[in-house]
């Protein structure tokens, strides 16, 4: 039973990879042999685990100097785990060994995790509180497949490498250890010597559900989730429907600056859920979409450098908070997506570069694995193990926290390995062209997962190319030819091209007709979301409001009539927070909204405005049923560029038909022919020049007649009113 001293050496020095071959029990000649290591003992009682003394272990004096705290021994009966009591320097403690402990993945989950087939890997991966043969405790699993040895460090054991090396499983690459007696609340990284014999940076842990708040960059272990959901009604309502005929109405938020509590701190989620859900419902919103919250140690990065894609941050307190924020969205009515990140991750030394001293998650040629719009790495999509983390990781945030949706960020950069390159910066596919085949089927194999397992939800591509078929179904694994899956890509080029006309000069709009009408060329090639997002307010862009031109009427004006003309355009709509009442400034994730705005009667006008344009969109089937399909829009005027008006029909089968006119121009257009395609009576159901949103009052007097196919109509300056047909 006695090693050999170089392998007792390699074991104090933390160089050794099969702990299991020396710790623990083992079978011996009339019982069992029982061997641990306990720094600072001085003698050491085994204990089987109902408290039965099981004999005294002797220091193991013959295994050399350096052994300090070795002991071994005979003990009765077969292999069991043990227990020891150990006393030292006047103190007693008590130490489970994990050693004596037998592996707690089977040969199916590797199998799986191999093929890159597995859809439940964070049940298996990382920091799990679980039962294990008669001991409760923190059963830890990673994948660092070229490591030499691996080791759980934390503020249990010290942080020290050599106290708790890992099994290492098979050929796959997993890395386990059962540390029982560990619970929830505890600090932790795993140490990874690599294989060409460096200790690597302490790294997080890639499965961690919760992490501590930075600067400190350690994983937290967790227990079972506690709350109880209560959301059944919610889900089974989108599982229902078809999203693209229903109304979506997202307001887009960055958590950390919504609003801040009285210290300037960031609100917790329990705190943000009697803040913003009550607003988000007085608003008539049906979704937030949430920045990302996962962890990341960069305030400024807004959350798109994560470490911890597992991890809700812990700027918001408890991790279990985002679950309660949900639920409680979700009885209000209120769907929650999440801005997704899998098209790169940061460089910080603990997160997921060069994980176990190789390009594991990424790739080492700098051409395909380095961003350098973002100082970041990009994943080895075609890596099934890192394609299957991803998945994976879209599917867990859809199961554990019940999201409706995500939104995936930065996707032309995923889809083209020439992206921000120059000739010579990237490595052409096997066919050599630009596209890259490894991240397309990533995105379908996301986009296939979420949609089989969880009907109801929806994801949307952050798309600013024309990549064919972004919201079209994905084919076959293997497939070449089809969609990329989503259910909908934002309408970049709608965004463009309209702010870029809003932001003209009224007198130079005529000059500029194409900026509206071109997007109706397109408008039913993807299904579309419509975004004014953050990206429009940053980066000395200024705010929705500082781009409109003229005085500040004008202003407040020519934004009234955009969001109107926004929410009667084709598509599902997204608004930054802050748009929603005419933030001056340019948005800051470093303070919260400028709150006291709503004082004024003109910002609190357009905040007036649109709620009433979702409650409109939300109770006006025209508006929403046919987003995404042709038969639900009709031009009525679309060449009158001389005088800046744009008409055109919304409609739905069996509903009443919208007309929506837009009058670009300061000068009030009164009467205006507007070609309509019933006789009879048309109600005014908005009208953005109205007193009540800080406007001059003109309109229609609560409606128009048409007679012989047209009507004459009322447009005031600077204004969209839209017409419902009544009969």
């Amino acid at each position: 039973m006695n090693p050999p001293s170089d392998a007792i050496s390699a074991l104090m020095e933390g160089r050794h990879d099969d702990p299991f071959s020396l710790l623990g029990v083992f079978p011996g000649p009339g019982g069992s042999f029982a061997r641990t290591w306990i720094p600072g003992a001085e003698t050491v009682e085994a204990f089987d685990l109902s408290g039965a003394s099981l004999g005294t272990l002797a220091m193991a004096n013959d295994a050399g100097p350096d052994a300090e705290g070795l002991f071994e021994g005979p003990i009765p009966g077969d292999p069991q785990p043990v227990r020891y009591v150990a006393r030292g320097h006047g103190s007693e403690w008590s130490v489970t060994d994990p050693y004596s402990f037998g592996p707690v993945l089977g040969e199916t989950d590797e199998y799986l995790f191999g093929e890159g087939t597995h859809l439940r890997l964070w049940d298996k991966m990382g920091a799990h509180l679980i039962e294990h043969q008669g001991a409760t405790g923190t059963h830890f699993a990673v994948w660092a497949p070229n490591a030499r040895r691996v080791s759980v460090v934390g503020n249990f054991n010290a942080w020290d490498g050599r106290r708790h090396v890992m099994r290492r499983r098979g050929g796959v690459g997993i890395w386990e250890l059962f540390l029982p007696d560990l619970g929830a609340g505890h600090a932790y990284k795993f140490e990874i010597l690599g294989s060409d014999g460096r200790l690597q940076p302490q790294k997080a842990d890639p499965f961690a559900f919760a992490a501590e708040l930075r600067p400190r960059t350690a994983s937290l272990t967790t227990g079972p989730m506690r709350h109880v959901w209560q959301d059944d009604g919610h889900r089974a309502h989108w599982a229902s429907v078809d999203p693209r005929r229903v109304p979506v109405s997202i307001y887009e938020v960055h958590a950390g600056s919504w609003d801040k509590d009285e210290n300037g701190w960031f609100l917790s989620w329990d705190a943000l859920a009697d803040k913003l859900i009550p607003y988000v419902v007085e608003m008539g919103f049906t979704h937030i979409e949430f920045m990302p919250i996962t962890e990341h140690p960069y305030d400024p990065s807004w959350g798109y450098q994560t470490t911890g894609l597992y991890a809700p941050s812990a700027r918001f307190g408890d991790h279990e908070g985002f679950a309660r924020f949900v639920d409680g969205a979700h009885q209000a009515g209120i769907g929650v997506l999440l801005d997704w990140v899998p098209a790169h991750f940061p460089m910080d030394p603990h997160g997921l570069i060069r994980f176990d001293g190789t390009a594991l998650y990424e790739h080492d040629d700098p051409r395909q694995g380095y961003h350098p719009d973002w100082n970041t790495a990009i994943y080895n999509f075609g890596r099934r193990e890192v394609s299957s983390y991803l998945v994976n990781n879209a599917l867990f945030w859809a199961e554990r926290y019940h999201l409706d949706g995500l939104r995936v960020d930065a996707v032309a950069s995923m889809l083209y390995r020439d992206y921000s390159r120059n000739a010579g910066e990237w490595i052409p596919n096997a066919e050599g062209g630009r596209e890259n085949w490894e991240a397309v089927e990533f995105l379908r194999a996301a986009n296939r997962a979420v949609y089989r397992e969880h009907p109801g939800i929806f994801t949307v591509a952050e798309e600013s190319t024309s990549w064919p078929g972004v919201s079209s179904p994905a084919p076959a694994p293997g497939e070449r030819d089809g969609g990329l899956g989503f259910g909908f890509k934002w309408n970049m080029g709608w965004m463009h091209d309209t702010l870029q006309y809003m932001a003209r000069d009224p007198l130079h709009r005529q000059h500029h007709h194409g900026e509206i009408t071109f997007g109706l060329v397109y408008a039913y090639s993807e299904n579309f979301v419509l975004p004014l997002s953050h990206d429009e307010v940053v980066h000395g862009k200024g705010s929705i409001l500082a781009k409109m031109p003229g005085d500040d009427w004008q202003q407040f004006a020519n934004l009234r009539l955009y969001y109107a003309f926004m929410w009667g355009y084709p598509g599902k709509k997204l608004l930054f927070m802050g748009q929603e009442f005419a933030q001056r400034g340019e948005w800051s994730e470093e303070r919260a909204l400028d709150w006291h705005l709503r004082a004024s009667p003109a910002h609190e006008g357009v905040r007036n405005l649109v709620r009433d344009l979702n409650r409109l969109y939300r109770d006006t089937p025209a508006l929403h049923a046919r987003d995404c399909e042709p038969d639900g829009f009709e031009w009525l005027v679309g060449d009158d560029a001389a005088n800046s008006v744009f008409a055109w029909l919304r409609k739905a089968p069996g509903e009443k038909p919208v007309a929506v006119i837009a009058n670009m121009t300061p000068i009030a257009r009164a009467p205006y022919r507007i070609p309509l395609p019933h006789d009879g009576r048309w109600r005014e159901i908005m009208n953005s020049d109205a007193a009540d949103y800080w406007g001059s009052g003109l309109g229609n007097m609560g409606g128009v007649e048409a007679k012989d196919g047209a009507a004459w109509v009322t447009l005031p300056p600077l204004a969209t009113v839209m017409l419902e047909y009544e009969g």
